[in-house]
């Protein structure tokens, strides 16, 4: 299966090294394979294939990731679908963030 490419540079996925624990859970529950461990601790391995699900800020004991499941790239590109516009990650507050 080929690998699934969002926009480029529009993930709100964050990480806080200092906080990681290195429990791996959330390589484990990232079903694109964001995240990888490395040097015992969690990092983000591809940035643009996140879509924004929220399964590894869910998961992490220590909250050390956060991301706005559903907004972002994978709204964005919905949004693009469904109006038959460009998709914009540019969630200024309007109607469509």
């Amino acid at each position: 299966m080929a690998k699934l490419r969002y926009l480029e540079g529009v993930t709100t996925l964050s990480l806080d090294v200092e906080k990681c624990i290195g429990c791996g859970l959330c390589p484990a529950v990232c079903p694109h394979a964001v995240l990888k461990m490395a040097q015992s601790k969690a990092d983000v391995a591809d940035r643009d294939a996140c879509m924004e699900c929220g399964a590894c800020a869910r998961n992490c004991p220590v909250q050390a990731l956060s991301v706005k499941a559903g907004v972002g790239c994978a709204s964005a590109i919905i949004h693009g679908w469904l109006t038959g516009s460009e998709p914009s990650c540019d969630c200024g507050g309007g109607t469509s963030c």
